[in-house]
């Protein structure tokens, strides 16, 4: 369906035999593996590869260095010579494996320092030293044609137990692995876009690889007015993007039109249409995937606003089952129902954020919530301890008082109170005085003093090693963004409540019995019916950008150049031969060599200077003491 593989990718089984199994075959998410997809290199040969690279990161990076030292420009340690040995790792007929090998060299130094404690910031060293030199290799290919169909969208296995893993590409390895490095290198960002705007797709009749798309530079309108153009991660974007404000308004108007007599009016079925449509594409993807997208926080926010909705419309039908002369019984289910619905407005608004990750502000922040909520497990592992023990506490020295623990409830209420720094200690001094009273103290003190304090240090934390890294991160954030659209996209893209007409009004009814060739007209005529309004809009911005790609072709340009301001008048203007480039040459300083170095060299032709006068002064008094002798 086009719902859970837009948004899942490839259907690949979780069951690993080992752990390493299982580690090795991780993606965004555990998905199954299409057993028609190979690796375009044998596997055990590119197993080779990434033993060779990882052998000559260990010679490299022999000891504990400062990081610096591996990722600053014109590196000591990770020099050209380090790099051209990495190119020749797999010679010149496994060449284009060499960064894919990288990555796997990554995974298998960050397992190991997991495993080695002792060792573990040599390893995770190592493990930046491999992203280095990957992203060194990419940025220095000038072949962007065979940078992005052998390098980087290739997929490529290695052997693990005598199997080889499901073939995987660079693109997607370096989003599974976070490699910040490799997806913010220039490359790799390049191929990005051309996924982005759908000008590198997916061959149908071969999924592991992609090819051009022809109609690039194509300025006729009737050629990109296609359904096929669907499967481009920037319409599928703004598609959902578009339903998502849709689905927002509805609710608007359902919420803000209440019916006193509990009826269903034409927004509210629109808006229960919608939810069914997105419940169903959710139990898609579990059916799919299996538990494994519940550890989804946006999987699990999603579920839980359905679930809510769901329960909403079942207390209007209950509302509705009511008897007309049960006014009572009628209003209350109904007001029930309305409460509910209110119940969602923030997680409505919520979820729009989530469609929103492409434009960077948003992209950063959300990257921000994550790491933050990440870190808030240790608080709340901490919190749910301490509230245990003097629940446990209080609930004793109730049940020793009056033998009832009908203050349970005061209980709780006081405890919730203290953990959002409102504490009350009214009514603990007659909890087994004086101890009930000290021990709310105690309780609020290490609530409200300590993992309080522990909660805000992990925030800062958090929220200053993303944002001074906010730029690669919100560049993984679209590159997983991308790579959820492009992984085995459907032949026909049913985006959510779109696939219920999918399912009930064409699997169901034609695809088992209708030939392939007129089932696939049939899916694009449909297509092209609901997705009409954005396919307008699609050609037209794609013929304004067929225009852009012939202009830059005349001029000798990659396809998506644009001539910035500072290269208006670049031809007009001759350095070399207004002398300006000697110039700068000569005031230019030398950042590839420190100063110290510099001195050094300065030093060494100075002594060989003064041998060389020391040399010739010998030779003439030697010459000299012999005329003398002679004479």
């Amino acid at each position: 369906m086009g719902g859970w593989r837009r948004l899942l990718g490839w259907d690949r089984p979780t069951h690993g035999r080992e752990q390493s199994v299982r580690q090795s075959r991780q993606r965004l998410l555990p998905l199954h593996q299409d057993p028609t997809i190979q690796s375009a290199i044998p596997a055990p040969d590119v197993t080779k590869v990434a033993l060779r690279l990882r052998y000559l990161v260990q010679e490299c990076v022999p000891c504990e260095l400062e990081e610096h030292q591996i990722t600053q420009p014109h590196s000591k340690v990770i020099t050209q010579h380090v790099i051209s040995a990495a190119k020749e790792a797999g010679g010149a007929a496994n060449r284009p494996c060499v960064v894919y090998g990288l990555l796997v060299a990554k995974r298998w130094f960050r397992r190991q320092a997991q495993s080695e404690l002792w060792d573990a910031g040599l390893h995770q060293l190592r493990a930046t030293a491999c992203e280095v030199i990957a992203k060194q290799i990419i940025e220095t290919e000038d072949d962007m044609t065979y940078l992005f169909h052998s390098v980087l969208l290739k997929r490529y296995s290695i052997i693990i137990d005598g199997e080889p893993t499901p073939p995987v590409n660079v693109v997607e390895k370096a989003v599974d692995l976070h490699a910040l490095r490799v997806i913010g290198s220039s490359g790799y960002q390049k191929c990005l876009s051309y996924l982005w705007r759908g000008w590198l797709v997916q061959d149908e009749d071969d999924p592991a690889s992609f090819i051009d798309y022809k109609d690039r530079d194509n300025v006729s309108f009737w050629s990109h007015l296609d359904p096929d153009r669907m499967r481009a991660p920037i319409y599928q974007n703004a598609f959902l993007l578009l339903i998502s404000i849709i689905y927002l308004a509805l609710y608007t108007g359902a919420i803000n039109t209440i019916n006193p007599t509990g009826d269903l009016d034409f927004v509210e079925i629109l808006l229960y249409i919608f939810t069914l449509g997105f419940i169903f594409d959710e139990l898609t993807k579990f059916y799919k995937a299996g538990y494994h997208i519940l550890g989804f926080f946006w999987n699990v926010f999603n579920n839980t606003l359905y679930s809510l909705l769901m329960v909403s419309l079942a207390l209007r039908f209950m509302a509705l089952s009511r008897s007309p002369d049960d006014i009572e019984g009628r209003e209350k289910f109904n007001s029930l129902s309305y409460n509910f619905l209110a119940f969602t407005a923030p997680m409505f608004w919520a979820r729009l954020l989530l469609y929103l990750d492409s434009f960077r502000f948003f992209g950063a922040m959300l990257v921000v919530l994550k790491v933050m909520m990440k870190e808030s497990i240790i608080f709340f592992a901490l919190l749910i301890v301490v509230i245990i023990g003097f629940l446990q506490a209080f609930i004793g020295m109730d049940y020793a008082d009056d033998m009832t623990g009908e203050d349970t409830i005061f209980i709780l209420q006081a405890m919730a109170n203290a953990i959002m720094q409102s504490p009350d200690f009214t009514g603990f001094e007659r909890f087994s005085p004086p101890f009930g009273i000290i021990l709310y103290y105690l309780f609020t003190f290490v609530v409200m003093v300590v993992l309080l304090n522990v909660l805000i240090a992990l925030y800062n934390s958090a929220y200053e090693d993303i944002y001074d890294n906010s730029d690669d991160e919100y560049l993984a954030l679209f590159a997983q963004r991308t790579m959820q659209f492009v992984r085995a996209p459907d032949e026909n893209v049913f985006i959510a409540p779109f696939n219920l007409i999918e399912v009930f009004f064409l699997v169901i009814p034609f695809e088992w019995w209708l030939p392939k060739k007129q089932y696939e007209r049939l899916n694009d005529i449909v297509m092209g019916i609901i997705y009409s309004p954005l396919l307008l809009c699609a050609a037209i911005f794609e013929v304004r950008m067929a225009k852009e790609v012939r202009r830059n072709r005349k001029r000798g340009e990659e396809d998506d150049d644009v001539i910035e301001e500072w290269e208006q008048m670049t031809d007009d203007i001759d350095f070399e031969g207004e002398g300006w480039a000697k110039k700068v040459c000569d005031s230019k300083a030398n950042v590839e060599d420190d100063a110290a170095v510099l001195e050094v060299r300065r030093l060494r032709s100075e002594v060989s200077e003064l041998k060389d006068l020391l040399e010739k002064l010998g030779r003439r008094l030697g010459e000299k003491l012999n005329e003398e002798s002679l004479l």
